[in-house]
């Protein structure tokens, strides 16, 4: 397609200017994509490509892993839950019929390539691509014009076995995956998996945030019935609350898992006596809805009775912190959570952060920690405040985690990754994760990966790191990528 012209450029300096461009230009995400430099081409291809995934935060279906699920087109397995994407479409001007609505599978695959051509510099840009190529082979890019061809491909390919939810973690030589799981969950999938020796593993992680849900009693009462009955304890005060929370850590550390997760949207730190304790619970069992700071002091209780857990049964805990939720009250009336309408927080957190590490510190019950901020304002605290509690126990004990959800892309990366570098030891960093419920998502990790070999490549050859120490800094960019997760998760 000819270039269009811009008003009052002259027509033989435009196309001098547009000669130079294709002359200079690379190919679109070609094998060096995103490496600007010998060195960082090096080390990627030989020393952080071919490595395996360690996936240990994600939102995978068990179910689906179990039963090897086939999908019966890319709009279910590209467009099924993926938020990210609905939120691109409705900015696009889609209908909510061709995102979460009634439309076929055509329809909505047709509208999201359409989206497509007005996403270029949006993450999505790029992940769409990657996953096109590295899944499919499918080196087009993606719009209105290329939309039918890929959808036909694209479901061709899924007709084969070797498109199926197990064999597509295969492809991308994925070794472990962790899901996020609540506590009164059966685990029968996993322990299936377990039996069948599937290559993967597919371990569980506690996720216990309805444990701390208080602001609707009824919908909280409806919870403790669940969570009795897989425990097997009447809940009738705190004390049987925190018995059958217990009981259900123990069948998770049985079934081998060695991460909790916490979705907050701040630390809970308040001071809470056991008797206070107590008290909050009984009212709440009692059908009260409490005042938003009386549930926060239970809710700082609860919080640090699972974190002790977590230390006595020598878990990873990761606290996912910072989004207001469900900010849409329109799509949430009708849709329901998670469906695109979340946005960054700014609660400010440091001094209940410091207030809820530090008692633990004291007690001898701070686990291996994993934090992550979903306010990039608060980088710096975060990077700072691990270095607090780092106590020589462990390498890198406490970790502040990749760039999360809205930072998740190439300039939150980037942040991410320099400023750890300056407050901390990127050296011990353990990398990358999807937080994805998509089986297409493994890419994130090879995006991850090309982004810090860019980043390291370029300080070698700018003279800011030495290139006689090569061979060290070849085995920092690979524990970073694989073995520094699978040393601190011991997998």
């Amino acid at each position: 397609m000819a270039a269009r012209r811009r008003p009052g450029l002259p027509a033989l300096r435009y196309l001098r200017h547009s000669t130079i461009i294709k002359t200079m230009a690379r190919s679109f995400m070609d094998e060096d994509f995103l490496l600007e430099t010998d060195t960082a081409r090096q080390l990627y291809h030989e020393r952080a490509e071919h490595l395996p995934i360690i996936d240990y935060h994600c939102h995978l279906s068990p179910k689906e892993i179990a039963e090897d699920h086939r999908y019966r087109s890319i709009t279910e397995l590209w467009l099924g839950g993926d938020h990210y994407k609905w939120r691109a479409m409705r900015a696009n001007g889609v209908d909510e019929r061709f995102i979460t609505g009634d439309a076929t599978d055509w329809e909505k695959f047709e509208k999201w390539a359409g989206t497509m051509s007005y996403a270029m510099r949006n993450p999505l840009y790029h992940w769409t691509h990657l996953e096109l190529r590295t899944a499919f082979g499918i080196k087009k890019v993606l719009s209105e014009k290329t939309a039918r061809e890929i959808y036909d491909e694209c479901n061709e390919k899924l007709k084969s076995p070797e498109f199926s939810a197990r064999s597509l973690m295969r492809r991308y030589h994925v070794e472990v995956v962790c899901t996020t799981d609540d506590p009164v969950d059966s685990l029968e999938y996993h322990e299936q998996l377990r039996k069948e020796g599937f290559g993967v593993k597919v371990l569980p992680a506690w996720r216990p945030d309805q444990m701390l849900a208080y602001d609707d009693p009824a919908s909280f009462h409806a919870y403790l019935d669940r969570l009795a009955a897989t425990s097997g304890v009447s809940i009738l005060s705190y004390g049987d609350f925190l018995a059958a929370i217990r009981k259900r850590h123990d069948f998770f550390a049985a079934h081998d898992c060695r991460l909790s997760d916490h979705g907050l949207p701040h630390f809970y730190a308040d001071p809470c006596s056991e008797a206070e304790a107590r008290d909050l619970f009984a009212r709440l069992l009692g059908g009260e809805r409490l005042p938003e700071a009386e549930a926060d002091k239970l809710r700082s209780a609860v919080l640090y009775a699972l974190a002790v857990m977590d230390a006595d049964s020598d878990w990873v805990q990761q606290f996912h912190y910072g989004p207001m939720r469900n900010c849409c009250t329109r799509l949430f009336r009708r849709l329901g959570r998670d469906i695109g309408c979340d946005s960054i927080g700014d609660d400010r957190t440091a001094a209940s952060m410091a207030r809820f590490f530090d008692r633990l510190d004291n007690d001898g019950k701070l686990a291996k920690t994993i934090i992550y901020n979903l306010n990039p304002a608060d980088n710096y605290i975060v990077a700072s405040m691990i270095g607090n509690f780092q106590d020589g126990s462990c390498p890198g004990k406490m970790q502040w985690g990749s760039a999360w959800w809205f930072a998740d892309q190439k300039y939150g990366m980037e942040e991410q990754l320099n400023i750890l570098s300056m407050e901390g030891l990127l050296s011990r960093f353990v990398g990358m994760l999807t937080d994805s419920r998509s089986f297409l998502s493994y890419p994130r990790h090879e995006y991850f990966r090309r982004i810090l070999c860019n980043l390291i490549g370029r300080d070698v050859e700018n003279g800011e790191l030495p290139a006689s120490e090569m061979d060290r800094i070849g085995h920092m960019v690979e524990d970073i990528c694989y073995y520094n997760a699978k040393g601190y998760f011991r997998f």
